[in-house]
């Protein structure tokens, strides 16, 4: 075998060990950025729960104030126009968490049925009789879990978004990443209606 036939199938053979590392690096990089993608999804998925089990909790609740204080027609109204709106976000694709605006638009309604409940809820404090039914107190207590739920799955849900963002934006990864349309997620912002459930007193 002459030398020259060495020095090309050694340089072969680091080329396709180059190029079988490179592969495998790209492969294992895609499916991390993928893995880490769907941990995204899993959690934002528990935040629509959890924003569907409130927005369902909702009529029951206006319901049994409307039987105890039906001339707070305002109260009423605004919780109806904010239910109303955040219903118009409610069911979102996963596209929204690539796309800011539209997710700020989810969070502003969300945040805003939060301070209708809590005006609804700051009323009831005028109505004795109301905050003695066992149905608005099973409700009142419904409600509040359901706010510290929301609570704790935003959390997690920021917490898989950090991940993802940062893994992503880290260099090789990044240039993997952009060539196959993997984008940073947007976060949930801290607001004083997300971060307070509403005070529930007995």
């Amino acid at each position: 075998m002459g030398k020259g036939l060495k020095i090309g199938l050694i340089i072969l053979a680091v080329v396709l060990v180059l190029a079988f590392s490179l592969y495998n690096f790209f492969v294992g990089t895609y499916n991390s950025i993928v893995k880490a993608e769907e941990g995204v999804k899993s959690a934002w998925s528990q935040v629509e729960n959890v924003y569907q089990r409130r927005f369902d909790l909702i009529p029951n609740l206006v319901n049994t104030v409307k039987g105890y204080a039906s001339h707070e027609a305002k109260v009423f109204t605004d919780i109806a126009e904010a239910r109303s709106k955040a219903g118009g976000v409610m069911q979102v694709s996963d596209e929204v968490l690539n796309n800011p605006e539209s997710f700020e638009k989810f969070q502003q309604a969300q945040s805003e049925l939060g301070a209708a409940l809590q005006r609804l809820l700051v009323i009831t404090e005028n109505y004795p009789e109301l905050k003695a039914n066992q149905n608005f107190m099973d409700l009142q207590t419904q409600l509040e879990g359901t706010e510290n739920r929301i609570a704790v799955e935003r959390k997690r849900y920021n917490e898989a978004v950090q991940s993802y963002n940062v893994y992503i934006r880290q260099f090789p990864r990044s240039i993997i990443a952009n060539m196959n349309g993997f984008r940073e997620k947007a976060y949930f912002k801290a607001d004083d209606q997300a971060s307070t459930a509403p005070k529930v007193n007995f």
